[in-house]
């Protein structure tokens, strides 16, 4: 079913601007070439361009649109790139689409989910190609940083609804963002940055405090370096650990269903994974390794008691990718080497406080996103936030931080930051989408990057696609007819690649809020669940 929040005169409209490139060159400005602008047909496959590093999925199954690509000049001796889906049957509305990590590419595989609503769907490539996790690109190139930090997406987001517009010889009725990761901190940077790019935002696992996240990428890995100390966990044990989380964990939350739904309250034991003697031989921790755990599970501190990030959170450990091999994430190295200057030699051992003040000093890309989004507010936008509770990529803690401030920020100033700020935490869910088969939480609500893990040609919520189940269509519901979500519902399926069964569902709710069993009904309908303050 397809809901009547997309509904629009102009479904099947014939377009105003021929799909070519001369046609669509006609209306861009100076500095702003083609590349390409060609047709794709109902069911075809759209075959993404060679060298496409970040993304080179080939999205299936495609809705019959205008496919486009454009490159446009930046800062300095830059450029950077955008792809644009232009649907035949439109919806009326402009959606933008977020990256990921240092990745530099066109996201065409999320930009297919856009247009598969009706949205005429954008992704931009950041101004470079790479890897999520590459980032030699950066190296003293103070211009391509400031494109990765903000400048990339807001000048394709102007282009974009430049040809969007002229295409269907139609004003764009609303226009929306969806990411998550780096993503999620692009639309964060857009409404403190670019206030009127957006009527609505939805921004997932945001990455948003990019001048600390990076550096405590590299310091978090170095608690369980080298690999040879005895305080070092090896990966193996990772499973032990998550077992005896769970232990203790699930049944402290109010309800033993094998699910953690509040990580934050839950009074864990380390000893209980104490062995007998020093032999780690039947799946137990040392005291060095016991020591190790608490500073995973800590949140980071510095010098004069400086706050620099928050801890891994219990239920995490299934996503502990930052805590494995013999030297830290590049994610977090690369960004010293090559975003901070220090170069390819730089040492991670070397890592001391002197590498947070001087990120905290660069602020390279001016990525970080400030707490002050009252020029959102005042335009009226609304921002939908969530991150998953088992996210071991960027600790789940790092977005109620970031919410609190803008409410710290803003609330002495008379704005009610709940009228255009709303953060939904996900029990269970890794970063972005997923959850450990162990646990098997409703993680499924469709946001950005989750419909391409269930199949190439999905799109919402196979069998709820309505604005209960979907963040976007929350989203489009909250920014067109007033009715802000105070929940969403979580979906996950029996077998996922056919979304036929229903295993659980569960609301998710709005922070700072967290679902309690009413103690009758299945426990893995959602009406048998309720949103309440815990204070």
């Amino acid at each position: 079913m397809r809901s009547d929040l997309l509904s629009c005169s102009l479904l099947g409209a014939a377009s105003a601007l021929e799909c070519s490139p001369s046609a669509i060159q006609s209306v861009l400005p100076s500095g702003a070439s083609v590349n390409f602008a060609y047709k794709v047909q109902a069911n075809e496959t759209f075959q993404v361009p060679k060298g496409d590093t970040g993304y080179p999925t080939n999205p299936e199954g495609l809705p019959a649109l205008c496919a486009v690509s454009v490159q446009v000049q930046s800062v300095g001796n830059t450029t950077f790139g955008f792809g644009l889906f232009l649907p035949e049957d439109w919806n009326g509305r402009f959606l933008a689409v977020g990256n990921g990590g240092f990745a530099g590419g066109i996201h065409w595989v999320d930009m297919a989910v856009g247009s598969r609503y009706g949205f005429a769907t954008m992704s931009t490539d950041t101004g470079h190609n790479s890897t999520s996790s590459d980032g030699t690109w950066a190296y003293k190139q103070p211009e391509k940083l400031e494109n990765w930090g903000h400048l990339a997406m807001h000048g394709s987001v102007v282009a974009s609804k430049t040809i969007t517009t002229a295409f269907y010889d139609k004003k764009i009725s609303y226009n929306y963002y969806s990411g998550c990761s780096t993503g999620g901190r692009q639309g964060l940077k857009e409404a403190e940055f670019y206030p009127d790019d957006f009527d609505g935002i939805v921004a997932g696992a945001p990455a948003w405090w990019t001048s600390h996240v990076q550096p405590w990428t590299a310091r978090v890995a170095l608690y369980n370096l080298p690999t040879t100390a005895d305080y070092h966990i090896p990966p193996a044990l990772f499973p032990t650990i998550a077992a005896e989380v769970l232990k203790q964990c699930d049944p402290q939350d109010g309800l033993k269903d094998n699910l953690i739904s509040d990580p934050e309250g839950c009074n864990f034991r380390p000893e209980e994974l104490l062995c007998a003697s020093n032999s780690t031989a039947s799946g137990c921790l040392t005291p060095p390794q016991i020591d190790t755990l608490y500073k995973i599970y800590t949140d980071s501190i510095g010098e004069n008691q400086t706050f620099i990030f928050p801890r891994l959170n219990l239920g995490s450990e299934a996503s502990w990718f930052l805590l494995q091999g013999d030297k830290p994430n590049p994610l977090g190295t690369d960004y010293i080497k090559y975003f901070l200057g220090l170069g390819p030699d730089w040492n991670f051992y070397d890592y001391n406080e002197d590498i947070l003040r001087l990120s905290n000093e660069l602020q390279p890309g001016n990525a970080t996103v400030g707490f002050d989004l009252s020029a959102f507010h005042a335009k009226g936008g609304k921002i939908l936030s969530y991150h998953g509770q088992a996210d071991g990529l960027i600790p789940t803690g790092s977005t109620p931080y970031f919410y609190n401030h803008v409410t710290r920020t803003l609330q002495p100033r008379g704005i009610n930051v709940d009228e255009f700020f709303r953060f939904f935490l996900v029990p269970g869910m890794g970063h972005c989408t997923g959850t450990p088969t162990t646990v098997n939480a409703p993680w499924y609500f469709a946001g950005p990057n989750q419909a391409p893990i269930l199949g190439n040609t999905v799109y919402g919520v196979p069998g709820f696609r309505d604005e209960t189940h979907d963040a976007l269509l929350a989203m489009v519901d909250w920014v067109e007819n007033n009715k802000a979500p105070d929940h969403i519902v979580g979906t996950k399926y029996v077998d996922e690649k056919t979304q036929k069964d229903v295993l659980r569902q569960r609301p998710l709710c709005m922070y700072p809020k967290q679902a309690k069993y009413k103690g009758t009904g299945d426990v893995n309908e959602a009406d048998s669940w309720e949103c309440k303050l815990l204070y």
